[in-house]
């Protein structure tokens, strides 16, 4: 299998990944789980603001990017609230991640927005209703510049 060929492939297991550990995050806050709000080892009160509001994000936009379900738009909302995270919470306490604490919604920012432009890869949910949905109407397959550019 040729290096261009397996991007799909790991395209999905980056995407799955990312999508766990996002999991993690909103799992942790909205049920006290896996360490708890940010540590303490109990749940945010429901509907705290943005706490709660953006654990809620993070439990079900991990679980649709996981899933490879609504992939982009869900990407696109993980990564605008990170950006949201950062610049409320982290840079008001210093300029640079690494001196605010900011590291993770940096990452997470920017891997959510690349996901969200690259799309979900090969094992995901949205590309295999695609793929019924061209099956069923024997559409011709719509072009996908990242991928088409990428197959040998």
């Amino acid at each position: 299998m040729s290096q261009n060929k397996l991007w799909p492939h790991v395209l999905s297991l980056f995407r799955v990944i990312v999508g766990a550990l996002f999991v993690c995050h909103g799992a942790s806050t909205i049920f006290g789980v896996l360490g708890g709000s940010a540590g303490t080892g109990g749940a945010a009160p429901v509907g705290a603001w943005p706490g709660w509001w953006a654990a809620l994000i993070q439990l079900v936009g991990g679980v649709l990017v996981v899933l490879g379900l609504g992939t982009r738009a869900a990407a696109l909302l993980c990564s605008g609230s990170m950006a949201y995270a950062y610049f409320t919470i982290h840079q008001e306490k210093a300029l640079l991640p690494i001196q605010n604490g900011g590291e993770a919604a940096v990452m997470f920012c920017w891997t959510f927005l690349l996901i969200a432009l690259a799309g979900p890869g090969t094992w995901a949910l949205d590309t295999l209703l695609a793929r019924g949905r061209r099956g069923s109407a024997q559409a011709p397959r719509a072009a996908d510049p990242l991928t088409d550019s990428l197959s040998v």
